[in-house]
């Protein structure tokens, strides 16, 4: 693929976690005797909840039946797992999704990286900066960038919202004007990766904003089943109007753990439009059909068993031992002095870096000092210098024995 500017490469390097993994292997290949503890990467490893194992294994022995077997799965989706999606995660919460507003996917993250693709080519985007980064990186590969501007590390086509301790981590809403309003608004709530989020009426005035401006709001929910607060909102779609200006991207990584299986979905309203008029519905089910040959029927099916009352309660059981993991993490680098958040609505920590050490220099400290792996903060965005992520995902003894570890820097 060409990229739009040839300066691409040179100013962003190689993805964020291809490079805390080929810093992490470089440092374990110089120390082999080194007992990493991995808090870096958002990767589960807690093992697949029963009923999705069970799931998985029926329909494995089903496609050992010509009666049964299934080949292509339907692009946007087998009915099944549509039918339990919107009545589990919307119409439970009385929020009007329609099975088939619900496309089906091999996760957020490609979807998250492919839903620029149904729009201009000279679309203005805006991002919370700290920043999940392939927000940015997949706009600046398909052309929205601009001018580079070297002193903040910023494209003039990609307007950043600071996300800082100073408001709360909650960004402020954009200019209104004619050339100054973004067409798309990336938002991700609980965020990734401060782990700290917004309230509903908080988010109503976002849905209120891209209504008014016709923007459209692609909100990512990935980390929803971590909301422990009464007023911080599941779905973008409890707000009022939120039909008519907002895609959803789902995911079954984080709560389920489908991390290594790959499960996904867009939620996209029939009435939602982008400035120009154009239907976003029907335009998303010709890219995803051309482009997609669908999810794997095995993987469907475990997806639907997420759904039954055992896997409800499995999923439970999964978050909350790494919501248990969180309050420790969280807990334990407050008591040694540091400035915190996240780690209660979401499974990561967001942590100031020590003095004015650099994120990438925080990153190197523990590494070296304590074995512990996170990420640099610098890698979501110009506001994460001097901050760091950790998360929750490792096992509770691991996560007492990072914290020691860091303790004893």
């Amino acid at each position: 693929m060409m990229l739009a500017n040839p300066d691409y490469l040179r100013l962003r390097g190689s993805y964020l976690f291809s490079t805390v993994a080929q810093k992490t292997r470089a440092y374990t290949e110089a120390h082999p005797e080194a007992e990493i503890i991995r808090l870096g990467i958002g990767d589960v490893t807690q093992p697949l909840p029963p009923a999705v194992i069970e799931a998985l294994h029926k329909a494995v022995e089903e496609q050992a039946h010509a009666e049964t077997f299934r080949g292509y799965a339907p692009d946007l989706g087998y009915p099944f797992l549509r039918h339990a999606m919107a009545e589990n995660d919307y119409r439970a919460r009385d929020c009007q999704i329609e099975d088939d507003e619900i496309f089906l996917s091999d996760g957020a993250k490609s979807d998250s990286a492919n839903i620029q693709e149904i729009f201009a080519a000279d679309s203005r985007i805006a991002v919370t900066d700290p920043v999940y980064p392939v927000y940015v990186d997949s706009n600046v590969m398909a052309g929205r960038t601009g001018t580079y501007r070297e002193e903040t590390g910023t494209w003039s086509r990609v307007t950043y919202l600071p996300c800082t301790a100073e408001n709360g981590f909650v960004p402020a809403l954009p200019a209104e004007g004619p050339d100054e309003a973004p067409d798309l608004i990336y938002l991700c709530f609980p965020n990734n990766p401060t782990g700290t989020t917004i309230t509903k009426a908080q988010l109503q005035e976002w849905v209120d904003y891209a209504n008014r401006t016709g923007a459209v709001i692609l909100f990512d929910s990935a980390y929803e089943a971590y909301i422990s607060e009464p007023d911080v909102p599941h779905t973008i779609y409890e707000c009022e109007g939120a039909r008519t200006c907002a895609i959803e991207l789902r995911s079954f990584s984080k709560n389920a753990g489908f991390t290594g299986l790959r499960l996904g979905a867009v939620v996209i309203p029939k009435e939602l439009k982008d400035k120009n008029g154009q239907a976003l519905h029907p335009l998303w089910a010709r890219r995803h059909g051309t482009k997609y040959n669908g999810a794997p029927y095995i993987v469907q099916r475990a997806g639907e068993a997420v759904y039954t009352p055992e896997g409800k309660a499995q999923v439970r059981a999964l978050v909350d031992g790494y919501m248990k993991n969180a309050r420790f993490i969280r807990e334990s680098l407050a008591g040694m002095g540091y400035e915190v958040y996240g780690g209660v609505n979401s499974p990561y920590i967001w942590l100031r870096t020590s003095g004015e050490m650099t994120s990438w220099e925080f990153f190197d400290r523990l590494l070296e000092g304590a074995q512990v792996v996170g990420t640099p903060g610098s890698g979501f965005g110009p506001r994460g210098e001097h901050y760091f992520r950790l998360t929750a995902f490792g096992t509770y003894e691991k996560s007492v024995e990072a914290m020691e570890r860091i303790r004893r820097l």
